[in-house]
């Protein structure tokens, strides 16, 4: 490295590199090529039981805090699982290994090889026989008496936040079992697990600005996907009666503690299932979901308590405007009554039903109103949490509310649904009587994990340029 820019690097990154050239000069090699362990932290702590001391287990992870006492080195090792105490004794592996244990950092990676014991104060500890430095850490972790604090770093650099702070790891692990579990409720009631395209000729089955790319070799432009809707219905037309993706999907929107322009979205649909269905299958997607993130259905966010045990209140979204606002309403006018004067009161789980035809152009209409369509959102807190339609199976009808779309975005609706002829050639093949379901994902583990801002449940949000 130039000198100059030796000279630039704050002390502890210099103290380490020369600790990284002496390993060398040395002949060890500071980036193992891998070790294996026999054991996890968890694991091995397990072993002792009532023991006084165990065969000898390897565990492997990043060295976390370091005690010298004498001829004593007491640390802590983090792996995947937890932590465990390792205790080295100058008097067991001799002044050389100990010197050179002692010499570890806060951040390095090591496998350790020793038996289980229990200290006097009673911690349960591997006492090392030998280790192995297999990675060593350039930069020094935060502070260990404050973790690490600030949100702007936390978001930014993912990696040092799941080191620091045990609680980001179980959101995200959180996160992973509840994805699992409504996985596995679809896959039981016969729901096919399929892909669909991430990059799009036409980016519709939602109202947003689609991000716009590029394609070389074809020369055109294309979109990535705002929703999976099109395309799960074109296999229900081809003969899947039941699909499902949890997919990412993007949206060029701004950025907020409910929005990130790339986000997670289940959508599924069944054939010969309309939204009432649909309503039951949400109720039980939202039980099992609560139930593997350890949550009681009976609980609280920020404080606030939520009870999501079924069956949800149903209300038509008329009625609630002309219960806050004395006002009969139809069209767009009550939607944005709707969302201006009643969704932030819903606080109990509740399914919104019957919205205006004009606002939902992929939604069967209501036969004894047309104005309104078999549509439902399941607000929560003030906030949706899913969208699910009686899906419009009429290739006619389909068209005309493609076309009125086009007209808006014509006269300057950047967000009104475009016109796609290959959706509406699938349709008129036949598209069979159906319920179609978007749950966000991230909301719901937001909920569900209680926390405040969606980037605490996205490993790796967008986030504004460094300055």
């Amino acid at each position: 490295m130039p000198e100059e820019i030796e000279l630039d690097l704050p002390a502890v990154m210099r103290d380490r590199r020369e600790k990284l050239e002496r390993l060398r000069a040395s002949g060890i090699e500071p980036y193992s090529r891998g070790f294996r362990p026999t054991h996890t932290s968890v694991a091995a702590k397990a072993l002792l039981g009532d023991a006084e001391r165990t065969e000898p287990v390897s565990v492997a992870g990043r060295l976390m805090v370091k005690r010298l006492q004498g001829g004593v080195v007491f640390a802590d090792l983090q792996d995947g699982h937890g932590r465990i105490q390792l205790m080295a004794s100058r008097d067991k592996i001799g002044e050389e290994e100990f010197a050179r244990f002692a010499d570890l950092d806060a951040g390095d990676i090591i496998g350790v090889t020793g038996p289980i014991f229990k200290t006097r104060r009673g911690e349960i500890t591997l006492e090392v026989q030998s280790f192995q430095l297999l990675t060593k850490s350039l930069r020094p972790l935060p502070e260990k008496w404050h973790g690490l604090k600030d949100v702007e770093i936390r978001y930014r650099q993912r990696y040092v936040d799941l080191i620091a702070n045990p609680a980001t790891r179980e959101v995200f692990r959180a996160r992973t079992k509840i994805i699992t579990a409504m996985r596995g409720l679809l896959d039981e009631r016969d729901f096919l697990d399929v892909d669909t395209p991430v990059l799009q000729e036409v980016p519709g089955g939602g109202h947003a600005r689609p991000f716009v790319t590029h394609h070389n070799a074809l020369g055109r432009d294309l979109f990535l996907r705002i929703a999976l809707e099109l395309h799960l219905k074109r296999l229900l037309v081809g003969g899947f009666e039941r699909v499902y993706e949890f997919g990412r999907v993007f949206r060029n929107e701004g950025l907020s503690p409910r929005h990130n322009p790339e986000f997670t979205l289940l959508e599924c649909y069944q054939a010969y299932a309309d939204y009432d269905d649909v309503m039951r299958l949400v109720e039980d997607l939202m039980v099992v979901a609560a139930m593997a993130a350890g949550r009681p259905l009976e609980t609280t966010y920020q404080g606030e308590e939520v009870n999501l045990t079924p069956p949800f209140r149903r209300e038509r979204m008329a009625d609630l405007v002309l219960e806050h606002t004395g006002k009969h309403a139809v069209g767009v006018e009550l939607n944005e009554l709707f969302e201006e004067h009643v969704e932030p009161r819903l606080r109990q789980p509740t399914f919104v039903i019957d919205y205006p035809v004009e606002i939902s152009p992929l939604a069967r209409p209501r036969e004894d109103d047309p104005r309104f369509v078999e549509r439902f959102e399941l607000i929560i807190l003030g906030r949706e949490y899913a969208n699910a339609f009686t899906e419009l199976t009429d290739p006619v009808d389909q068209r005309a509310r493609f076309e009125a779309q086009a007209a808006q975005r014509a006269a300057g609706n950047v967000e009104a649904h475009p016109m796609d002829e290959d959706f509406l050639r699938a349709v008129e093949y036949g598209l069979p009587p159906c319920g179609g379901l978007g749950v966000g994902i991230d909301r719901l583990v937001m909920l569900l994990t209680d926390q405040p801002s969606v980037r605490d449940v996205i490993l790796f949000p967008v986030m504004k340029a460094e300055t």
